[in-house]
């Protein structure tokens, strides 16, 4: 949808009432107190009930194990750049709905950015991106950002295909909703395979008697229409079959005796509407049609079945291309039929010009790129790509943050290659747009529902920083009604801390909000009552519901791209190898200066708490030593911190049951020199681990370590040590924002010793923010090539101030 500021919005919304009272001054009664109240409870649905949503841009459509996915996100509150939202949350799933990563970004102005690292060893396959805010979660999670992504296995070529599909669903849609007897409707229909894949089929629509009353034809992505009049009595049914010649019946849905049909003819600059009815009483003469977009309505008119005004016509040169929903309503507030139709206006998006400044493909040159931007935009977010063109295939017509704003944020149900509806504006195209329209629902709201005062019920707030919350409890588990909750937090990573004081409410509730810091903190905290001492006082914390890794089923099907040229996708896989190779390279020459070799002759603190802790087989041994006793780790568990410590150690997936592997092996896990699982280990605090050893295969301590192993120590008296500051305090670990790694883009006009190695980045270039010159309206960035790419592909993409969407795409 045509992003407009609410100021246009508004004039636009004069302008549909303006056309109302010409409407009514032809002869159609004037709006009465029943019309107003299903006005005014849009109106105060919109006022409570923001809509808020997010959109990713990544910097490739695919990626191998050893890559990062980096992603610029954007945030609208009422389509406009949601300015008061600080918190995203982003997941990376597998195709069971497991998580695999999840991270908290801090959002800024309308944008965030971060990255999900993939480790070498992660399995091959469909795995799919969850992003949204606390505030979209109140909703239809329908409505939350969804992106299918692919990972390859570079070595191997492995990426989790589907399974070839056996069966096939057919689903069919009255326009205006329901079948009416003696009523002639459109009917949409949509044709899946079991992986929601869209199919071709074929058939007839046939009666009880067995009679062809109906063609069916796909026309575009499994959808299609045909023409039906239901007869009194009557049932119907589609014989159908499919291109692989598998043949199934499905039953229509049944027509109803009486009601109302919206029957919708889109002509550009003006949208015809006809009511078909039948079987309603003289009561039910007056109708009420409106026309919403943007939860904003822009045209009404009352309807007088018995004068015969059953047909008009909407003038939609001055709205907003996007979705308009048109709802036909009896007297009593009760919607007869509902059709959504798309307004395609000569598409008002942001105008870029992107133009060399210097190009250059050599080797290791530099280029630098100019990005004209429109005077208009004086704010805003713009995202840059730069890729290899040869060996990193697109997905012309995957979502994009056009089609993404324009369609697909706004409808219910996943819609297949969604840009390629922009492509041009033939009939075709118009049309197979119609069939998106009339097939998939919009259900942000029900009419219904909002009309008997019953809104959604809000689980979540609206956050704007980080927040802790929880309930104060007497020794006797009574709320504490009087008292207060004292906390200390200290941040490790930058040393930061802050004293402060949360008073509790007359049910024992208290809350810290709006906080902002990244990576974890340590939260000291005591209970208080008025005057009782604070041992009196239990405190407990909410569960925050980004600490639920429980499996979600998601509502799209995970479906893999389309298939890429073997040619494109083996060079690509075998350059991710060798970058993956290089990124050994560099990460094990950090590992080896800080590594620990416990055979070393000269004693270290390590060895000195292991003499204390490691007996028998466990002491000694060839592998890496990690002593906690000085240390105060921010890592909530003993899997998070060994991330990236150990080379060739992949730890991946949940960290509260993590998987393991060391050289193709999966090592085992001891707690206190004594075999547990994963789950058990998870679960002891940082704070309580003294000592933890990875050894290398083959351990010979005990079962299960012929794989390597990882011993872990819990700390005993004498090694505890609590900060001073904090004496006499309980403890907590909250996760803050996650960190996000810089974008590595080489400055070859500068010597370095890493630029000795080879250079295999297939992404060139990735700004998730880039800096405007508003003097000259100008965004310039430079990058250098890697030692192979002969063509570029920079993908822009962008959001004003006011909400305006633009995209670029061009090949150098």
């Amino acid at each position: 949808m045509q992003r407009t500021s609410l100021r246009r919005l508004r004039t636009v919304l004069i302008s549909g009432l303006v056309a109302t009272g010409i409407w009514g001054a032809l002869g159609f009664s004037n709006p009465d107190d029943w019309t107003e109240r299903i006005i005014r409870a849009l109106e105060k649905f919109t006022g409570n009930y923001p809509q808020e949503k997010v959109y990713l841009h990544f910097d490739k459509d695919y990626y191998a194990a050893g890559e990062n996915m980096w992603y610029s996100a954007y945030l609208t509150l009422n389509d406009q750049p949601a300015i008061g939202a600080r918190n995203l949350y982003t997941e990376l799933r597998d195709e069971k709905g497991a998580i695999v990563q999840k991270q908290l970004v801090l959002a800024f102005e309308g944008g965030a950015s971060g990255q999900f690292t993939l480790p070498e060893n992660m399995k091959p396959g469909l795995y799919q991106i969850r992003a949204y805010t606390a505030w979209m979660l109140n909703f239809d999670s329908t409505f939350l950002f969804y992106k299918n992504i692919q990972v390859f296995d570079p070595k191997t070529g492995k990426a989790g295909e589907k399974p070839a599909a056996k069966d096939f669903s057919v689903q069919f849609f009255p326009e205006g909703g329901d079948l009416i007897n003696e009523v002639s409707s459109l009917v949409a229909f949509k044709a899946i395979d079991q992986n929601g894949y869209p199919i071709k089929v074929v058939g007839a629509v046939r009666d009880s008697k067995d009679n062809q009353v109906g063609v069916i034809e796909t026309q575009h992505d499994g959808m299609g229409s045909f023409e039906l009049k239901p007869t009194p009595g009557e049932t119907y049914k589609a014989v159908i079959q499919s291109a692989t010649g598998q043949q199934k019946s499905f039953s229509l849905p049944t027509a109803k005796a009486s009601g109302a049909v919206l029957k919708i003819y889109n002509r550009g600059a003006r949208v015809f509407y006809l009511t078909g009815f039948s079987g309603l009483d003289t009561s039910q003469n007056e109708l009420l049609l409106i026309a919403q977009t943007q939860h904003q309505v822009v045209y009404r008119a009352v309807l007088n079945i018995s004068e015969g005004k059953v047909s008009g016509l909407i003038p939609v040169g001055n709205l907003p291309a996007g979705i308009m929903q048109l709802t036909l309503f009896d007297n009593k507030g009760r919607p007869l039929s509902e059709r959504l139709v798309y307004v395609r206006q000569k598409l008002d998006l942001l105008d870029f010009m992107l133009d060399p400044n210097e190009l250059n493909k050599g080797a290791r040159e530099r280029t630098e790129l100019v990005l004209q931007v429109p005077d208009s935009m004086n704010g805003g977010r713009i995202s840059v790509s730069v890729t290899d063109a040869d060996q990193v295939a697109q997905d012309k017509d995957a979502n994009n943050i056009v089609s993404n704003t324009l369609l697909t944020s706004d409808l219910h149900g996943y819609i297949h290659n969604p840009y390629w509806y922009f492509r041009n504006d033939s009939a075709q195209t118009l049309q197979a747009l119609d069939l998106v329209m009339m097939t998939n629902g919009w259900r942000r709201f029900s009419w219904e529902q909002i009309l008997q005062d019953k809104f959604p019920k809000l689980t979540y707030p609206y956050e704007q920083g980080i927040s802790i919350t929880g309930t104060a409890f007497t020794s006797g588990h009574q709320p504490v009604t009087n008292g207060n909750v004292t906390f200390m937090i200290k941040i490790p990573i930058d040393s930061s801390q802050a004293i402060t004081m949360a008073p509790v409410d007359p049910k024992g509730k208290f809350a810290l909000n709006n906080m902002f810091f990244n990576d974890t903190a340590n939260v000291y905290f005591q209970g208080n009552m008025t005057n009782k001492k604070f041992k009196d006082v239990d405190v407990q914390f909410d569960k925050h519901f980004f600490d639920n890794y429980a499996t979600v089923k998601t509502p799209m099907p995970l479906l893999p791209p389309p298939p890429m040229d073997n040619r494109i996708l083996k060079n690509y896989l075998a350059t991710v190898v060798e970058g993956n190779g290089v990124n050994r390279m560099i990460n094990n020459r950090v590992i080896d200066l800080k590594g620990v070799d416990i055979n070393a002759k000269r004693p270290t603190a390590a060895q000195t708490t292991e003499s204390r802790y490691a007996t028998g087989m466990f002491s000694g041994g060839n592998g890496y030593t990690f002593d906690l006793t000085d240390e105060n780790p921010t890592s909530f568990n003993v899997f998070q911190y060994l991330q990236s410590r150990v080379p060739g150690l992949q730890i991946t997936g949940d960290m509260n049951q993590p998987n393991l592997s060391w050289r193709g092996g999966s090592p085992g896990v001891f707690l206190d020199q004594m075999p547990v699982d994963v789950s058990t280990v998870a679960n002891i605090p940082m704070a309580d681990v003294a000592m933890i050893k990875v050894f290398r295969p083959p351990f010979m301590g005990g079962f299960g370590g012929g794989d390597g192993a990882i011993a872990i120590w819990t700390r005993r008296g004498g090694d505890s040590r609590p900060d001073p500051n904090a004496k006499g305090l309980d403890m907590m670990k909250k996760a803050g924002y996650k960190i996000i790694k810089e974008f590595y883009s080489p400055d070859y006009a500068v010597q370095k010793p890493q630029h000795s190695l080879p250079d295999k980045r297939l992404t060139l270039y990735w700004n998730p923010s880039l800096r405007i010159d508003t003097t000259n309206h100008t965004a310039r960035f430079t990058f250098y090539n890697n030692d192979f790419t002969k063509n570029y592909r920079v993908v822009v993409e962008a959001m004003d101030q006011t909400g305006k969407v633009g995209r670029v795409e061009k090949y150098f």
